[in-house]
């Protein structure tokens, strides 16, 4: 699917550009405004340039998975995922593959997925048992891991109970995500997560239900995948048909310490590279093509004099969100309502903020391959107090030659991820050919891929 032409003319660049445009847009709240949409104090990281090895080095991706991956947080599912005992799924990373489960008694377990007799992968995908049996030769486990059935235990008698339950990782939870830690020594989840759950924390995320799940393989590195939503800068050119309602340039970007990143961009405001787009152009388009509003259908919506786009989009989610999740959100200021408020949890989870519609996107290494990355996206919902969750539907596996838009469900969604999907192939290709040998990067509108790459050097380092 092509890109829609670009509807409006270019203004000059040296016009582009303002960082305090959030700002000015919270001053015209008429709600108290939370401190934490103010901006954090800008560290310097430098202009240093990135060696382009870092995208595809085997060595580079074989360090990643010795030094980095087995001591960091991943995201693995959310709760309604595996909302039943014996629920669970496969996580993979790298040669690692872990058994995330749900017991009898509530807690989520995370198994080595090897049977401890002569090695064999214990589940292959995800789903519902009764208890963990190998398929090799009939050894069983409950639940929680103990040993249930161990074939022919005359021959066994070397083997220690201490020796015959499944080992496991650290799992810990935070409003509904789970995430799990190789490093029995690491730092708690909480701690790990830094001002993310201070700054969600009047979001309900813990009431969140998953929408929707699709996956899909994506021929690139995984940091590229990750970086390709680190920034807005390329809306200009990768996402031309969003600009009526997307301010990009004037994007807000924020790192709170090692493992935590932001950037907010304003909506329902037409970008600075446009010129001559109406205020009721800003919200049809908005509306329709946005892919996480309340509605869809921006052609049965007319701007009431005196009111601007974002003023309109705004309320029209406050009331429709207020409805979905029983809540008072008169309280609410008009961002957290609609722009897009994009925080990132290092090394692969981010969560768009705000009281509905939250997207979240994971990139996972394809084992060995450096240029080969599983991609997940996933749409939260709300229900309301009192309500029970329902269950995750189905993760909706994408062929490798389907688009995400071929993903019905994704709505608005899935033309906008095949334009930033696109891209990510062919960035492998010029990295490789680089005459260079290396990337540059903006100071300011690209401050989260540096942060990520120095928190990964301190793995790769230490």
């Amino acid at each position: 699917m092509n890109a829609p032409a670009l509807p409006h003319t270019y203004l000059p660049p040296d016009n582009l550009g303002d960082p305090a445009t959030f700002q000015r847009l919270l001053a015209e709240e008429t709600v108290p405004v939370p401190d934490f949409l103010r901006p954090a104090p800008a560290p310097g990281f430098g202009d240093a340039d990135l060696a382009v090895e870092r995208y595809f080095s085997p060595d580079f991706h074989r360090q990643e998975m010795e030094k980095m991956w087995p001591r960091v947080w991943q995201f693995v599912a959310r709760d309604e995922a595996i909302p039943n005992p014996g629920d669970h799924v496969v996580h993979d990373i790298g040669e690692r593959s872990l058994i995330v489960m749900r017991g009898k008694d509530g807690q989520v377990r995370a198994f080595a997925n090897s049977c401890l007799h002569r090695g064999i992968a214990l589940r292959t995908e995800g789903g519902h048992v009764k208890s963990l049996r190998c398929p090799f030769h009939g050894f069983t486990w409950d639940l929680a891991g103990r040993m249930k059935s161990l074939p022919c235990a005359w021959d066994f008698k070397h083997l220690g109970e201490a020796r015959q339950d499944l080992p496991q990782v650290r799992v810990e939870s935070w409003a509904g995500f789970i995430f799990i830690n190789f490093d029995q020594n690491a730092a708690p989840l909480a701690d790990w997560l830094g001002v993310v759950p201070d700054h969600c924390a009047d979001y309900d995320l813990e009431h969140a239900t998953t929408l929707l799940h699709v996956r899909k393989r994506i021929p690139c590195n995984w940091k590229l995948a990750q970086e390709a939503f680190f920034e807005s800068f390329h809306v200009r050119a990768t996402h031309p048909h969003i600009m009526t309602f997307t301010d990009d340039v004037d994007s807000q970007y924020d790192v709170f310490g090692p493992n935590i990143a932001r950037c907010i961009t304003p909506m329902s405001i037409a970008s600075p590279n446009l010129e001559g787009v109406s205020q009721a152009e800003v919200m049809r388009d908005c509306i329709a093509a946005s892919g996480r509003m309340a509605d869809a259908n921006g052609d049965a919506h007319r701007l009431p004099d005196g009111m601007t786009a974002r003023q309109y989009v705004g309320e029209m989610n406050r009331a429709a969100y207020a409805e979905a999740t029983g809540r008072d959100l008169s309280h609410v200021t008009l961002a957290e309502l609609q722009d897009a408020i994009l925080y990132s949890v290092f090394p692969h989870f981010q969560i768009w903020a705000g009281y509905f519609g939250n997207i979240v996107y994971r990139a996972m290494p394809d084992g060995n391959n450096p240029e080969s990355c599983i991609y997940d996206v996933m749409v939260l919902g709300r229900h309301k107090a009192g309500e029970a969750k329902q269950a995750a539907p189905a993760v909706h596996w994408l062929k490798d030659d389907e688009p995400f838009s071929a993903a019905p469900e994704l709505g608005a969604l899935g033309p906008v991820l095949d334009q930033d999907m696109r891209n990510l192939p062919h960035m492998t290709r010029g990295l490789k050919s680089s005459l260079t040998g290396v990337v540059t990067l903006a100071s300011y509108q690209e401050l989260r891929i540096r942060a990520h790459h120095r928190t990964l050097d301190t793995y790769l380092e230490g």
